[in-house]
Order: structure tokens, then sequence, then C-alpha cells
């Protein structure tokens, strides 16, 4: 994504290689990944009282869920590698689509895996930094797709399997009490609620990753909506039932006080819960299992991400070398060393939550477009195939995009550092193509092939 840029005519093409199985476990692998671990500490300190905590808990899955919907009709219709890149420069041209791919490689995709690199240094701070695991797991990225797919199912099994856990032993904890859970407390605002709101999108990030990798997704007109949805369907319940747990098994001002910007030093709220039930000593196994968890969104981030740049690489708006695929493998290998590398970068320069705020502030200010982007083509192209299309249209994208709009808004008011890097990094994405590849943009129709 750097100004100088060449047409490719890649002489390889990727494989179809990603089952049902391994779609949907890149979705819930790549949602569940650290902020359900510690996301809640910080929503309880602006929020007062479990149920407003829960109740911003649910509205960002609900916005989160509709957000899917959108992208499983979209997915569906477009099955090229690129997602997002794809929709939007099918919806409102070259331009468009470039700027969240700007967006994407220099912020969201590294940011992202800078956080779970982050948040697992958090979890098993007395092992090896996790920043450094990027690098790794980026080279293991360069393996074949299939390989890949594979092990993000087994981590996808193995974290549900631990966080199932998790959620069974806080209900059940014997030291636990459900009046917790009737703690009151005054609704705390609008700008409160919305940047708890905010917070709680970060845990459930990653519903827009599987259509990046859409070109690798076999019949994948059916299986990415499928995939998509159903694995959020997942995730939802997963949440309720963690968030639930930690409340039952923890009073309230040890929720509050759980790892966080304004306690970096105590425990996660996850751990604290945990040992309500299992007690201290499973502080090592717990951080082992909630470092899988990040390893494992980071695996899927890093699969789904380095996707974006070969797209627009094809497309001969960035180096050509971002679209060349490796020769065994059928891979972008470039493109996911590049990735890793600014991920090890933005590692070093953030805490967790701010980290996690820039991602997902630059993130929804391109859901919300592309939520558009399925009203426009409703219109524009009424009778192009949708294997699926979103329940109660035009409803819930409509919907979708002023909800979106509102905490884009209450996000610069009250997060103003998060939302001038991102506002500022999409300006300067606009100067770079307004000034250097503007008469490169091919208008056209969207390859279905890749």
């Amino acid at each position: 994504m750097i100004p100088r840029a060449t047409d490719v005519s890649a002489p390889r093409t990727l494989r179809r290689d990603l089952g049902p199985w391994a779609s949907a476990s890149i979705v819930v692998g790549t949602v569940i990944g650290t902020g359900v671990f510690l996301k809640t500490a910080v929503m309880a300190q602006l929020g007062g009282s479990p149920a407003w905590v829960l109740a911003a808990w649910g509205i960002a899955g609900v916005l989160s869920f509709t957000g899917a919907m959108t992208y499983a009709e979209l997915g569906g219709m477009f099955p090229a590698s690129g997602g997002e890149y794809v929709y939007l420069r099918r919806g409102y041209g070259p331009f468009m689509g470039y700027l969240f791919a700007w967006n994407r490689f220099w912020i969201a995709t590294p940011g992202s895996v800078a956080a779970y690199a982050v948040g697992s240094a958090t979890f098993f701070s007395t092992a090896v930094p996790l920043d450094r695991f990027a690098v790794h797991i980026g080279g293991f990225r360069i393996a074949g797709v299939q390989i890949i797919g594979r092990l993000q199912t087994a981590l996808t099994v193995m974290k549900g399997v631990m966080i199932l856990g998790l959620a069974a032993g806080a209900l059940l904890a014997p030291r636990g009490h459900w009046s917790n859970l009737g703690q009151g407390g005054a609704f705390p605002g609008w700008s409160a609620m919305g940047t708890m709101v905010l917070a709680a999108l970060w845990a459930y990030d990653g519903w827009n990753n599987l259509p990046m990798a859409a070109g690798e997704i076999r019949d994948a007109k059916r299986n990415l909506p499928r995939a998509t949805v159903g694995g959020m369907i997942a995730v939802l319940a997963t949440y309720a039932l963690v968030n639930v747990g930690y409340f039952h098994a923890l009073p309230f001002s040890e929720v509050a006080s759980s790892s966080s910007d304004a306690f970096p030093h105590a425990p996660a709220v996850a751990a604290r819960a945990a040992t309500q039930f299992l007690g201290g000593p499973v502080q090592v196994l717990l951080a082992v299992a909630m470092t899988i968890s990040a390893v494992s969104a980071m695996n899927g981030s890093i699969l789904t991400g380095a996707r974006v740049p070969y797209a627009v690489a094809r497309d001969g708006l960035a180096p050509g070398a971002l679209a060349r695929l490796s020769a065994g493998a059928h891979v972008p290998a470039i493109s996911v060393v590049v990735q890793g590398a600014l991920s090890c970068l933005l590692a070093l320069t953030g805490s967790f939550d701010q980290l996690t705020d820039a991602v997902v502030f630059a993130s929804w200010l391109f859901y919300a477009l592309n939520a558009g982007s399925v009203l426009l083509l409703r219109l524009r192209e009424p009778a192009r195939e949708r294997p699926f299309r979103v329940p109660g249209f035009p409803v819930v994208p409509i919907v979708f995009v002023m909800l979106a709009i509102l905490l884009l808004v209450n996000t610069i008011w009250a997060s103003p550092r998060p939302s001038a890097l991102g506002l500022g990094m999409t300006a300067l994405g606009a100067i770079v193509y307004l000034v250097f590849l503007r008469g490169r943009a091919r208008s056209g129709e969207v390859s279905a092939g890749e």
C-alpha cells in the first residue's frame, strides 16, 4: 500500500482448500481471541453495574450480528479474495475500495495481531513475550491454506472446550452469588455507554474476516454465508454465558479492578473468575489456555488479512510483489511476511486498550459503508444471484448504518486519540490514491474466481 503500483498477472492461482468446518472455525477462532477475557473489566469501570455492562455486550452483539448478515449477502454475491475491498470497489468504485485496503493494511490487520500479542503477554507474562510470535505465526502462514485450515479448526475446538469450561465453572462456582448480578446503578450516560459498546466490539471483531479469504473457500457462495452466520450465533451464545458467569463468580468490584489500563498489574477477569472454582494454582494452566485462544485468533487474522493487499496488487494499486503466490502452497507469502512485521512494530507502540480502540474505530468506518453497499446493490443490480439475503431488508442494514455512525461520532468525542489515528491514516490514504494512483484504477466487474 505504497505509492508505486504495477499491474500484475500472477502465474499461479489461489486454491479453494477451505471447507465448511475450516471456514466456520476461522469465523469463531478469529472473533474469540482476547476481548472476552479482558474487556469486561474496563466496561465495568465505565458502567457501574452488571446490568449496564451486560446491556453493552448485548448491543454490541446485535450490532455485530447484523453486520455479519450484510457481509454474508455480499460474500455470496462476490466470492473473491479481498472481502470488503471487493464489495466497496463494486458498490462505490476503486477509490473507496483502496481506502479500505489502505486502512486494513496499515491499522486493522497489524493492529489486531499486535493486540492479540499484547493480550497474550497479559495472560502469560512469565513466558516469552507474545509480540515475537507474530513473525513466527506469519512464517507458518506461508504453509498451504489447507494445512492452516486444519490448524485453525483444531485450535478453535481447543478454544471452544476451554471457554465453555470457563463459563460452566463460573456459572456453577460454589463461592459465587447470583445476587452479584442484582447490584444496581444509574445509567452511566450515552457517552460512557458508547465507549462500553466500543470496548465490547473488539471482542466481537473478526466477523468480517472470512470474506477476505473467499477465493480459497470451496463452494464459497454457499459455505461463506453459512459459516459467517452460524459462527456468529455460536459466538453470541458463548459470550452471554461467559459474562453472566463472571458476575456470578465475582463481586462487581473485583470485575472492575481486573486487568486494564487502570489496573495494569491485576489478573485478567477470566483468571479471577477461574480461581473461584479451580483455585490459585490454575493460573498457569488458564494462561496457557488463553494464550492458545489468542494464537488461534492471530492465525486467523493473518490468514485473512494478507488477502487484501493481494487483491489490491492484482488490480495494479499496490506493488506487484504483494500479489505473488508461493510456488508450493499458493499463498501470498510476501503479504503475510509484511503484515507480520508491521504487527510486531505496533505491538511495541501501545497498550491493549489503545490498540483495540484504534482497530475498532478504523474498521467500523468501513463496516458502515459496506452495509450501505448492500442497499445500493439491491437497487442497482436486483437480478444478481444472492445465495443469502439479509433478513428484514431494508430495515436491518439501515439500522446497522445508523448505529455505526452514532458509534463513530461518540468515539470521536469520547476517545479522540484512536479516532485521530483512524481518520488521519484514512486521509493519508486518500492523498496517496488521488496523487499517485487515480489514473491506474480500473473499474468494472469483480472477478468471482479470486
